[in-house]
């Protein structure tokens, strides 16, 4: 099993190092701690397991250190930044666990994106050494990047002319949209092994100085004290992300607000979220928006990696909806941990929408499907409402909540908000949406604003969520993944989405080439000595 949880005491690859305003978060990979073994780390490689812990970093960072403004990203070892993901892991891994390696590291570059714009966390990359591949993609990420002027310290993307891919996070995209590096450069500098050094690197806009080795340390501390005093991040005490509380059993996973039942048998996971069991009194670390987002979190980090046949989620909830409002609104101030777990919700729901999982939510009476617990009946695929009372349940009908996490603070990659990609071309139906919020919407009121697919009384109720969901299990998994990537996505392209839809849609297909993966393609001849061979056909 693949766990996504830790903590710094059990970091491998990664050191964290605190003075004042400035954290440096130094990458020092232990070759000799792969995750799934068969394969060494050399020179700064990563697998997913180093992955895991700069998630967890970058996680604890905003909340428990509230007063780092700047984080140093740098090399703990001498002459390499980072060379990339590493090509053995590559080379003998699934495609599913390609795909997956490349999707959470995707998100977990993004996050340092997100800090930046929004938590006034700036991010430094200080280049001694080589950086190739992921390495150099990493440091794509952070606002500034510094180049130490040694004549062999360098920045490349060599996956094309070496193993016959594509830099799989974010690489080319943020050449072109992020540091607009002119389409021809970006060229020549994705099919040179070598990569490019020195002032060039900065003509080039690939990185935004270089330093004489002579002033290095102390231009790297000048540089991040000048970004942290435009730092709007107070000097306050962090919040602990203490380990959660989660049990694994054969067929479910329990947390204290989550609960997942794995239905193998019909290739299903239900996620069932309990609401507050109380009115919220303060924001802490144990406040449940916070805890809810860890858990659901885990859960669906743990279905992506660990249960890979489940392809159908289907969400329901329980509790008092008048409860989640409240979270809502203890959570919509100015303080800083209020913005950070409303930041970290949007990422949760992310999470949500790129799951490659037929997604279905269920609104029936006892469910508290309100606000920011609302956003998952938007994020669905389907979304199936309970019409009317229910024999056996004396709790009333299902209704559904609207407030103003609907309306701005969780918006989806496309830089809209799930109703507005979902009204797309309606600005009337949003807005009478939001005209909404406060009201208890029946079944009826909501399918005719358009807020869910479809409702159901007593009668039908059971065969006709048993039907969709038999029906859509009988579909053929590619098929789904790529019909309900296509559909959750509509409006503007931004970076981020180009980022998943397009060049991770590439890079996949191009993981499944034997120019690639093939006995004779580069991946796995890379290192010994023989050419590959490839295919000469272009499709």
């Amino acid at each position: 099993m693949i766990d996504f949880q830790t903590d710094p005491s059990r970091y491998r690859h990664w050191k964290l190092a605190f003075n004042g305003p400035i954290a440096t978060l130094s990458m020092d990979v232990d070759p000799d701690a792969p995750l799934l073994g068969g394969y060494e780390l050399k020179l700064n490689s990563y697998d997913l397991g180093v992955d895991i812990e700069l998630a967890d970093a970058v996680q604890r960072l905003r909340f428990e250190h509230p007063e780092v403004k700047v984080v140093v990203l740098r090399s703990g070892k001498d002459n390499v930044f980072c060379a990339g993901a590493n090509i053995r892991m590559l080379a003998k891994a699934t495609h599913g666990h390609k795909v997956n390696f490349c999707k959470f590291t995707n998100e977990t570059r993004l996050a340092i994106e997100d800090a930046s714009a929004h938590s006034g966390q700036r991010y430094l990359a200080a280049i001694s050494g080589s950086a190739a591949g992921g390495g150099y993609e990493l440091a794509e990420c952070t606002d500034h990047i510094m180049l130490i002027d040694d004549r062999r310290s360098s920045v490349s993307l060599p996956e094309l002319p070496l193993l016959a891919v594509l830099p799989g996070t974010g690489g080319l995209t943020r050449l072109t949209d992020k540091r607009k590096v002119r389409r021809d450069l970006a060229d020549v500098f994705c099919t040179t092994e070598e990569g490019v050094r020195g002032s060039r690197a900065v003509q080039w806009r690939l990185v935004d100085e270089v330093v004489p080795p002579s002033t290095w340390e102390s231009r790297v501390k000048d540089r991040a004290l000048a970004m942290a005093a435009t730092s709007d991040r107070p000097d306050a005490e962090g919040i602990l992300l203490a380990p959660l509380n989660r049990t694994i059993g054969a067929d479910d996973i329990r947390y204290s607000h989550v609960r997942v039942s794995l239905v193998r048998a019909e290739r299903r996971a239900e996620i069932i979220i309990e609401g507050p069991a109380a009115l919220p009194k303060i924001v802490d670390a144990a406040c449940w928006s916070l805890v809810f987002a860890r858990e659901l979190d885990d859960a669906l980090l743990h279905l992506r990696l660990n249960e890979p046949d489940l392809g159908l989620i289907v969400f329901r909830s329980e509790g008092d909806p008048a409860k989640v409002l409240a979270a809502d609104a203890s959570i919509a101030g100015d303080g800083w941990l209020q913005r950070e777990i409303r930041l970290y919700l949007k990422r949760v729901l992310k999470r949500v929408d790129m799951m490659a999982r037929s997604l279905v939510t269920l609104i029936e009476p006892g469910s508290c499907f309100a606000g920011s617990l609302a956003e998952l009946v938007f994020a669905a695929d389907r979304g199936i409402m309970f019409s009317g009372a229910k024999s056996g349940h004396n709790g009333g009908a299902a209704t559904l909540h609207l407030s103003p996490m609907n309306f701005g603070p969780c918006p989806m990659g496309n830089g809209l908000t799930r109703l507005e990609t979902r009204f797309l071309g309606e600005p009337d139906s949003v807005a009478r949406a939001q005209a909404a919020i406060g009201q208890a919407i029946s079944a009826e009121d909501a399918e005719e604003m358009g807020l869910i697919t479809i409702a159901y009384d007593d009668v039908d109720w059971d065969d006709e969520v048993r039907l969709l969901l038999e029906e859509r299990t009988s579909f053929s998994p590619d098929s789904l993944t790529g019909l309900e990537a296509n559909l959750r996505f509509a409006g503007p392209e931004t970076m981020e989405t180009r980022i998943f839809g397009r060049l991770t849609a590439w890079q996949n297909w191009i993981f499944q080439r034997p120019n690639a993966v093939g006995e004779n393609g580069s991946l796995k001849r890379y290192g010994s000595g023989q050419r590959p061979t490839f295919s000469t056909e272009r499709v």
